[in-house]
């Protein structure tokens, strides 16, 4: 809170915004209302190339959904403390402060999305890591509940690595964005085509979230009557009352990322093609002022 109050008092103090009524008339950008923006927005999406690219954008992290969302519920399902997932996010700050300047020099020509595709099937891959992890996870728990500090060290390599990959996606994304958008109307492309990244992200981490106790399959072990399903609270509380415990005989984890890994690769052979033409465009393409 403190950062964030002298950040805005200096920028207030500090930045001079010019004059809206002074306009340069030979800088050959249009002044738009709101109106006018939103109108120019819309016939951003209308352009065939944009349309194209937004169906890329809203479609490419298929594949990732549960290894970004889940993986790290079923850590501290695991009995993995909160506290100490938190700590292994500060070794992180230092590598996505430098990612971004290493990734950048590599994105700055024609074909920034090569980095995408190179970065892409790795990315996919480490969700078999993180599926490997958690089943490990379970395994080098200590009695009391505690986990040794190789394990630790095991997930900071492994979600440095991650970070490598996510950053070099999202780099090479952003340096696509700046190269086709309209200088005309920059902000307002920009902000499209990050939206529409914004959403594809958000839908598979959500759709993985709601799906993942569906595709979970637990049975009642021990119970005074037998056989006894746990595919609900009243199932548990069945279970428990007849002495029995419910466990997990196929997890939705592993069910939702292999079919998302799966998917990943065969939205990686269609889009591969169609980013090869995104990229051959003339700029001309993407303009609409």
């Amino acid at each position: 809170g403190i950062v964030f109050m002298v950040t805005t008092t200096l920028v207030a103090v500090l930045k001079h915004e010019r004059d809206a009524s002074v306009v340069d008339e030979d800088d050959g950008h249009p002044d738009l209302g709101i109106a006018q923006t939103y109108k120019m927005a819309l016939r951003i999406f209308h352009l065939p190339s944009v349309r194209t690219f937004c169906i890329f954008l809203f479609t490419c992290k298929v594949g990732f959904g549960v290894a970004d969302s889940v993986t790290g519920l079923k850590l501290l399902e695991a009995g993995v403390h909160r506290e100490n997932l938190a700590l292994l996010a500060i070794p992180m700050v230092p590598i996505q402060i430098m990612l971004p300047l290493l990734i950048s020099k590599h994105t700055g020509g024609h074909r920034p999305l090569d980095v995408f595709f190179k970065a892409y099937p790795y990315r996919l891959l480490l969700g078999l890591v993180f599926m490997i992890l958690l089943h490990w996870t379970y395994h080098v728990k200590n009695a009391d509940g505690t986990f040794p500090l190789y394990y630790y060290a095991i997930i900071v390599i492994v979600y440095a690595v991650h970070q490598v990959t996510v950053y070099s996606i999202f780099v090479s994304l952003m340096a696509f964005h700046a190269r086709v958008s309209d200088p005309a109307i920059g902000g307002t492309y920009m902000t499209l085509l990050n939206t529409i990244t914004n959403l594809g992200g958000n839908w598979p981490a959500t759709l993985a979230l709601w799906m993942v106790e569906t595709l979970t399959f637990k049975r009642c072990v021990g119970a005074v009557k037998g056989w006894l399903s746990c595919s609900s609270k009243e199932d548990l509380d069945t279970c428990t009352g007849q002495g029995g415990t419910c466990e997990t005989t196929i997890d939705g984890y592993n069910i939702e990322m292999v079919l998302c890994i799966v998917l990943g690769f065969i939205w990686l052979l269609y889009a591969r093609r169609r980013a090869h033409w995104l990229q051959s465009l003339p700029l001309s393409a993407w303009k609409c002022t």
